[in-house]
């Protein structure tokens, strides 16, 4: 039987927390430090960060929700998930093909806009996961379009996709991305961006708005949790399923709180994006 996860107070809120993640990511000086700090690289002045940035794609269908949405003055934008594994396995997360949707997502969003694929912008898609999404013990794993029968041909689409390992413990690693995972892992501050974090971090829990709508985003989960248990029925778990997805909440968020099957609760996704 699944052990009951108990909700965090939002005092108990850490960066490595979804929620928390997206609202200090709201600052963008300090999301663009961040992201510098992930990528290794400068990059252009950040003109939109968009936490929790909805895409839409039917009247009635499940929207998708990025953690933390960026495009920069160059036009390049930046997809930042923080993930956790929450008591399940590294395959349920289903990395490679979520990262794949959010990159569809993102291109077609750009392209409803009434916009030329030919100005398809750079995209990257950020996952830092706070376990080892391969299980090969590298820093992290950076994925691009290659050729197979020669892999110094590169396609040039423009797409990325890159999983940071915040277990990490190797000596191959920039200092600066060292000192970051070991915030993420640990809290630890050991230099000037990490203590900005945790500042704003503090700065956030005293944040009543916030508070507030954390609350009550997990009012919904639990709501829909009791009542599912209560009617003890798959076709009403369906419904309560259905209601939590249109809502924007991930089959992972689901799956974890209300401890409904996977299986199920991902089939209830895909036959809402058929729709």
């Amino acid at each position: 039987m699944n052990k009951q996860r108990r909700m965090k107070s939002y005092e108990e809120l850490c960066f490595r927390d979804d929620f928390m993640f997206g609202k200090v990511m709201e600052d963008k000086d300090l999301c663009r430090d961040v992201l510098e700090c992930l990528m290794q690289r400068p990059i252009g002045e950040l003109t939109e960060v968009q936490t929790q940035k909805e895409f839409h794609y039917t009247s009635d269908g499940k929207p998708i929700r990025l953690d933390v949405y960026n495009e920069d003055d160059m036009g390049v934008v930046y997809d930042a998930e923080m993930e956790n594994l929450n008591n399940k396995t590294v395959e349920a997360h289903e990395l490679p093909k979520r990262s794949r949707f959010y990159q569809g997502s993102i291109d077609i969003d750009f392209m409803n806009k009434g916009n030329s694929y030919k100005a398809l912008p750079e995209s990257n898609i950020l996952f830092v996961c706070t376990f080892d999404p391969f299980k090969k013990d590298m820093c992290q794993y950076t994925f691009r379009e290659r050729c197979d029968e020669d892999y110094s041909i590169e396609l040039n689409d423009g797409t990325q996709k890159i999983y940071y390992n915040c277990k990490y413990q190797g000596d191959d690693i920039p200092e600066e991305l060292r000192t970051f995972y070991d915030y993420v892992e640990n809290g630890k501050t050991g230099n000037e961006l990490t203590k900005r974090i945790e500042n704003a971090v503090a700065k956030a829990r005293k944040n009543e708005v916030w508070r507030t709508q954390y609350m009550k985003e997990w009012v919904v989960l639990q709501d829909a949790k009791d009542e599912g248990r209560e009617e003890g029925r798959e076709e009403e778990i369906r419904s309560r399923v259905e209601i939590m997805l249109r809502k924007g909440k991930t089959v992972e968020e689901i799956v974890d709180f209300c401890e409904y099957p996977y299986d199920l609760v991902k089939s209830i996704e895909e036959e809402l994006q058929s729709v």
